[in-house]
């Protein structure tokens, strides 16, 4: 347990049932009147931000939440198959848990976060880039490619499909944006 003055940015909180993130706070004190504390918070399950205030003195339940680093093993009809970097112990994710998860390929190390009271999984994170080889696309019309907002469909290693600028051709490795799913830069080789 835990009251509004014991706030901290990146708390895990319980709040109507679910789990939330304080990502900012503030103690308001006004002239007349209780104080309070005026909060954003983000869903841990759907990402979802909401803004709440509290009274202050409220006292909340905190939730303990451990980021470990898990490497990606491979995908079968019960989930995504990942393995702890340190203990190699192997755990199992639902897809739902992952966002842009045709973005991952295998060896791949990414962030799973877990309650730590109840060993249960709440998320997957990928890194904020990865690097991906293009597999197929159509080739740049002559006089396409000198415009950056000209763009075509590439499908990559992983079977995710984004949008390229014109002059990007089969078989270069691309650094892409996971959090926007987007294209960044061509790496070289």
């Amino acid at each position: 347990m835990a009251t509004t003055a014991d706030f901290k940015n990146g708390m895990t909180i319980e709040f109507n049932g679910q789990l939330f993130t304080i990502i900012q706070f503030l103690h308001v004190k006004p002239g007349k009147g209780p104080a309070f504390v005026r909060t954003k918070l983000k869903n841990v399950k759907t990402g979802k931000v909401i803004e709440n205030t509290f009274n202050s003195g409220v006292k909340v339940n905190t939730v303990r939440v451990e980021r470990r680093p898990y490497q990606y093993l491979y995908k079968d009809d019960m989930g995504f198959v990942f393995m702890h970097t340190e203990t190699f112990e192997q755990v199992t994710i639902d897809p739902e848990l992952i966002e842009n998860s045709d973005l991952m390929k295998e060896g791949q190390i990414i962030e799973i976060n877990f309650h730590a009271e109840t060993e249960t999984a709440l998320t997957a994170e990928l890194p904020p880039f990865v690097e991906l080889e293009v597999t197929s696309t159509i080739a740049g019309e002559k006089g396409n490619t000198a415009s950056s907002t000209a763009l075509k469909p590439a499908t990559l290693e992983t079977g995710a499909e984004i949008m390229v600028p014109m002059f990007i051709n089969e078989g270069e490795i691309l650094k892409i944006d996971t959090r926007e799913r987007s294209y960044s830069e061509r790496v070289k080789k």
